[in-house]
């Protein structure tokens, strides 16, 4: 099998923690300059966008010099720019660093701050976030949360390393427990292991469960309830890792968990900014072995659920940005 030669290195360096975009010119086409290509490619909306990074010097080849606005078209060539990205309302909470050596940085991550770049997260986002703060261009994500779900993240210091630390999620060799708060139902059996077939349409928000063969299966256990809230705390271990599992797999028992956008209805977008009654979901406890040094860790989130401590509080909390 022939193997991929690597691209070359980025001749720009990252910004605000984020890496710029690189655009490989296709083998074939019938573009005759680099700026028809880019046109093409970001929509012709924006075609007075890339004529003007192009004059300005912003778009650059390997070599790091400015493609000239009428540069040739050459199939294979790479090139680099930054996206101008819009302003994004700062989450105005800490990441707290559980763990940290020269091959990992485990980090407590917030609600509403998202694990890596994407869509309109992208300098808030962790990964962002964490490059700035601990000055690791280099450092990556070996597996994310939901924005909306707060705890444990594992992130990677060394490129060459991340695929090992990768393996373990994708090979199941990491023991995750989760913590919600959500209705408590006396009539409902717990312990259980709930299996099922769960799918993700890209473009549609929420995940839903169909008929085949499981591919998601969740342990839920109750820790405890109060009568006087009618909520309960609840352990949840996920022994496979599909898109929004333990929220609907909590929905499916007719307890969605507190806060949830999405389970049992899709909710309106709230304002950017709007840090209120954040979903009651913690990735709790991560517990495997370093498939580099063989230590073996188990790390656990220093973070509690407000809905259990002061439900009053989750419950009228206001916005960082409107509270007095």
């Amino acid at each position: 099998m022939r193997r991929r030669t690597p691209p070359p290195p980025s001749p720009l360096p990252q910004r605000d923690g984020i890496d710029p975009v690189r655009v490989r010119l296709p083998g074939e086409g019938a573009w005759a300059t680099v700026r028809e290509h880019l046109v093409e490619r970001l929509g012709p909306a924006r075609a007075g966008i890339v004529d003007g990074m192009l004059e300005a010097g912003l778009v650059v080849g390997a070599d790091g010099r400015a493609v000239a606005p009428d540069a040739a078209y050459v199939p294979g060539m790479f090139v680099w720019y930054h996206r101008e990205l819009p302003p994004e309302v700062p989450v105005p909470f800490p990441l707290e660093i559980v763990h940290r050596d020269e091959h990992i940085v485990v980090v407590d991550k917030p609600h509403f701050l998202a694990t890596t770049p994407r869509g309109s997260h992208v300098t808030e986002s962790a990964l962002a976030r964490l490059r700035r703060e601990l000055d690791i261009p280099a450092l990556g994500a070996a597996h994310r949360l939901d924005r909306l779900t707060a705890g444990l993240v594992l992130f990677t210091v060394r490129p060459q390393e991340r695929g090992a630390y990768q393996s373990l999620f994708r090979d199941r060799r990491v023991r995750k427990v989760y913590e919600a708060v959500a209705p408590y139902d006396p009539e409902l059996a717990l312990p259980r292991t709930v299996r099922s077939r769960i799918a993700k349409e890209r473009g549609v928000l929420a995940a839903y469960e169909v008929a085949g063969e499981p591919n998601a299966v969740s342990r839920v256990e109750l820790v405890e309830h109060g009568a006087a809230r009618g909520l309960g705390r609840y352990r949840l271990l996920p022994a496979t890792g599909q898109t929004h599992q333990l929220r609907v797999h909590m929905n499916t028992l007719g307890v969605p968990i507190l806060g949830d956008p999405l389970y049992p209805e899709v909710t309106a977008p709230v304002p950017a900014g709007d840090f209120r009654r954040p979903l009651q979901l913690l990735a709790r406890e991560l517990e495997f072995t370093d498939p580099v040094t063989g230590t073996e860790h188990r790390l656990r989130s220093g973070r509690v659920l407000e809905a259990w401590t002061s439900y009053d509080g989750w419950a009228a909390a206001a916005s960082a940005d409107t509270a007095p």
